[in-house]
């Protein structure tokens, strides 16, 4: 049973996830720097926020939907450039 403070919490939390991920995608996407960015974190985070985001839809939680949403892509952008600083540049060289 949902309650006005478990709504406030779930706000909260949901602030705090997106507010947590924000800093770091702006800063990889401004730098391109990936170098202190551990693959598997990204891609494990991302995964997770993408069930969760499934969850969300399957159970008609939009607020989860599309805070997960939000929080995988911006995973999935860091994720993209960590990518493509490991494999594409280091083969340049």
């Amino acid at each position: 049973m949902e309650t006005p403070l478990t709504d406030i919490i779930g706000s909260l939390a949901a602030l705090m996830l997106v507010l947590g991920y924000l800093p770091q995608t702006i800063h990889t996407i401004k730098t391109r720097s990936t170098d202190d960015i551990a693959t598997g974190t990204f891609l494990l985070l991302g995964l997770g926020s993408l069930l969760f985001a499934i969850q969300g839809y399957m159970l008609n939680n939009y607020p989860l939907l599309f805070v997960k949403l939000f929080t995988t892509i911006m995973s999935s952008i860091i994720f993209g450039i960590k990518i493509h600083n490991d494999y594409f540049r280091k083969n340049k060289n």
